[in-house]
């Protein structure tokens, strides 16, 4: 199936691993040109072709670096992928572990700079480019965004938010041609999931129980019908369809195994 991506351009943060490395790697394969920003390049990004770009989108100044970066090596800008997220994994940890009223503003304020505000900052430095080329902003959020209860806390809030902040870009900028899109991930395969001193594996020691079992009680806990975890890749070639030439917007569409039952 031919997408009709072959020679437009995107941005993408968070590219140098997980899900954002995968929607590099599907989106060049598709024939897009691209640009990402991440603090790190890993071996892994430099393999794509894609050009990375070095930067702190936690930062008020980090995504118009990105931006401006991206304009300069593009001209223009089609598509954005704000994918950027997780972070330290004692930073993510602590929004499981402590309770509101332990954790600190500051936790709360490092969160939305990762996880909003750069999401914001970012979609309002391309959205010029993006209304001149008619272009489409796909915010990836989390189905903890639905089930706040289902880990930290803070994470979850601000992935909410990013939600939020999708139909109001799709609203605002709609009629001039910008699409906004949701895809909210649940359990997918990356480190937070699978690496031994991730954020489960962090929890699994926590409560003094082996690493495996605690990935399968969580997805039971969950209710995964599935029962398994999303690959990379599987977000990674809804986001390409939910990019090629279509008439979505303002819409959210999970990867979650079924997790979600309500519509």
């Amino acid at each position: 199936m031919d997408l009709q991506l072959t020679g437009k351009t995107a941005v993408v943060t968070g590219g140098s691993k997980g899900i954002g490395l995968a929607v590099v790697r599907t989106l060049i394969d598709e024939g897009m040109r691209v640009v990402t920003g991440s603090r790190t390049i890993t071996p892994g990004l430099k393999e794509t072709g894609a050009v990375p770009l070095t930067v702190d989108l936690t930062t008020a100044e980090g995504p118009a670096e990105l931006i401006d970066g991206a304009l300069h090596e593009l001209g223009a800008i089609d598509l954005l992928v704000n994918n950027v997220g997780v972070g330290d994994t004692d930073d993510f940890a602590k929004g499981a572990l402590l309770n509101l009223l332990e954790l600190p503003d500051d936790a709360w304020e490092h969160t939305f700079d990762l996880h909003f505000y750069s999401a914001l900052r970012v979609s309002r430095a391309a959205l010029p480019s993006l209304v001149e080329r008619r272009g489409t902003i796909i915010n990836v959020s989390s189905v903890g965004a639905r089930a706040l209860a289902a880990g930290p806390a803070d994470y979850n809030v601000s992935k909410a938010a990013l939600s939020a902040l999708t139909k109001v870009i799709a609203e605002q900028f709609g009629p001039r041609g910008v699409r906004a899109i949701t895809v909210s991930p649940g359990p997918v395969s990356t480190g937070v999931w699978v690496d031994p001193d991730g954020f489960v594996a962090r929890l699994a020691e926590a409560q003094g129980v082996s690493h495996e079992s605690f990935v399968e009680q969580a997805m039971s806990g969950l209710g995964v019908t599935t029962g398994r975890m999303s690959t990379p890749e599987e977000v990674a070639r809804l986001i390409a369809f939910l990019a090629s030439p279509n008439n979505i917007t303002g819409n959210e569409y999970l990867v979650d195994g079924g997790m979600i039952k309500n519509a």
